[in-house]
């Protein structure tokens, strides 16, 4: 249903954990082939509420540059639409190692 759609994990946190979070949802992403849409640094920002995370800058400005990664990558899905590319057909076999 997500195949091709582009995806970004955020995650906001006090201090620690937002880096396994954000591996943990990419994973999601990746099954689903979904193309992740990456930023400057990891797709996080610190703080205990709205207030205090518009405060941490770098995080603010790793939002921005994610926003516009964003929309450059739907752009250019949507060119490649207009130019006649289609999605790619996957085959899909399911193995069982249990023999």
């Amino acid at each position: 249903m997500f195949q091709f759609k582009p995806a970004a994990a955020i995650a906001c946190a006090r201090r620690a954990g937002t880096s396994a979070s954000i591996d943990v949802l990419n994973k999601y992403f990746t099954i689903s082939q979904m193309p992740i849409v990456s930023s400057t640094y990891w797709n996080t920002i610190h703080g205990n509420n709205l207030e205090e995370t518009s405060q941490d800058e770098e995080g603010m400005q790793t939002m921005y540059n994610l926003g516009k990664n964003m929309a450059w990558m739907l752009k250019c899905i949507e060119a490649g639409k207009n130019a006649g590319i289609k999605y790619p057909e996957n085959a899909k076999k399911h193995t069982n190692f249990i023999r």
